[in-house]
């Protein structure tokens, strides 16, 4: 059975606390991607951002992005997987959170990123419609 560690994408980048929105915005363009780990100056996962995030409590308020923080969206303590748990707990974890990104914590380091993508890729065929049901009707959170 496959583990997240084995399954991830490796190296991902955070956007910074103390970075603007802008910032992240960019970044997150440069990079291709639709979500962000959120880390603090001490390098421990403050939470997720996503483009989502973007538009619903920035742009869609007529805050100015390029004086809001990354860190004033970070909200409650992040939905986070073990690097060596099993891809059983990853799906599990997506369905009960209605996430479909996670971060891969090696102890309290940030090591990768786990997507409802890369799960898929790892399940046998006839469970691939329940990972997408699941996170589906899930109250969704990124």
């Amino acid at each position: 059975m496959s583990t997240a560690r084995e399954i991830m994408t490796a190296g991902a980048e955070c956007a910074g606390t103390e970075e603007s929105v802008v910032d992240a915005a960019r970044k997150m363009r440069d990079l291709d991607v639709g979500a962000l780990p959120i880390c603090g100056p001490d390098d421990r996962l403050a939470g997720m951002l996503t483009d989502r995030d973007l538009v619903v409590k920035v742009l869609a308020e007529g805050r100015d992005a390029a004086s809001v923080t990354v860190g004033e969206l970070a909200e409650g303590k992040p939905v986070t997987i073990g690097a060596d748990d099993p891809v059983e707990e990853i799906l599990s974890t997506m369905s009960k959170h209605g996430v479909r990104r996670l971060p891969v914590i090696d102890g309290h380091r940030l090591v990768g990123i786990v997507s409802q993508a890369d799960v898929a890729r790892h399940l046998p065929e006839d469970k691939v419609g329940d990972l997408v049901q699941a996170i589906s009707s899930a109250p969704s959170n990124g």
